[in-house]
């Protein structure tokens, strides 16, 4: 029996909780903020008090990974425990990696975070297209083949971005490329009328620019992961004009904002719902 694919299982996650994904991002200043010390006990106290506040209450989790990788194979053990204790909690989680090669190098990304028998497998993670969205196929097909999903980089909100994302060959842009390559991954789920299974990343802070590229993100029925809500300067209500059409497939991320409300666990949850609420109140009031 193939397994329920991703697209199907987060839209169904966003539809009973809201299209918010809170992180869980333990840099050294947060650990500070919470009282905690910034060694591997501080780190999982962190994690498992956000997991606590998270689980079972929101559509999909984001933990970064560099937050726990630099404190080495602690760490990294750390952050095994969260994405379990996740999955024990029936939450989605969206491991933040941003791994992108090419080969055997792709696969063995692949293998570790999207494979039925890593210790550090995901429902979902981050990847990297800039060396070209085929170099991604050994994730992209271990997604499929798992049920898993892959959110691809597309349009970011860091200055650096559009000098490659905007950039064109033969007058199509990277971030246009990008777009086609999700949309085609995810033809079958658009023609079912659902969501794909191939994500894009696309800045709550980016503005006009999907509008001024030309992108159809509505048409690639990639679900859309829009990091930068809150502490970076994306609103609830400025999605709408970022995103027009395509809002009902966006998943609202902030995790300054919301771990801003820790260490209690009633307060996070609460900022976490809150945030939920407000992301379902922009799309409903957008449906025609």
């Amino acid at each position: 029996m193939s397994p329920r694919p991703f697209g199907a299982r987060l839209r169904a996650a966003m539809d009973e909780h809201g299209p918010f994904c809170p992180g869980i991002d333990p840099h050294a200043a947060l650990l500070e903020a919470w009282g905690l010390p910034d060694t591997v006990d501080g780190l999982e106290r962190f994690a498992m008090t956000c997991v606590e506040a998270f689980g079972g209450q929101v559509a999909c989790v984001k933990p970064q990974s560099a937050f726990f990788e630099r404190f080495g194979s602690r760490g990294v053990a750390v952050l095994e425990r969260t994405l379990e204790a996740l999955r024990e909690a029936g939450t989605l989680s969206l491991l933040d990696a941003k791994r992108g090669d090419i080969g055997t190098t792709m696969g063995g990304y692949a293998q570790a975070y999207l494979s039925d028998d890593s210790p550090v497998r995901a429902d979902a993670v981050t990847v990297s297209p800039f060396l070209g969205y085929g170099s991604l196929r050994p994730a992209l097909d271990l997604a499929a083949a798992t049920g898993r999903g892959v959110f691809v980089l597309a349009l970011t909100s860091n200055p650096e971005g559009p000098s490659v994302q905007h950039a064109a060959v033969d007058g199509r842009t990277v971030a246009a490329s990008v777009v086609g390559g999700a949309a085609a991954d995810n033809a079958d789920a658009r023609a079912a009328g659902g969501l794909g299974s191939v994500g894009l990343v696309v800045g709550a802070t980016v503005g006009d620019a999907a509008h001024t590229l030309g992108l159809d993100l509505a048409g690639s029925a990639a679900p859309l992961l829009a990091p930068g809500l809150g502490a970076q300067g994306g609103t609830p209500e400025g999605l709408r004009a970022t995103f027009g059409d395509a809002l009902p497939q966006v998943l609202g991320n902030s995790s300054r904002e919301v771990l801003g409300a820790g260490p209690d666990v009633a307060s996070l949850r609460a900022a976490a719902r809150r945030s939920a609420a407000e992301l379902a109140a922009v799309v409903e009031a957008a449906q025609p």
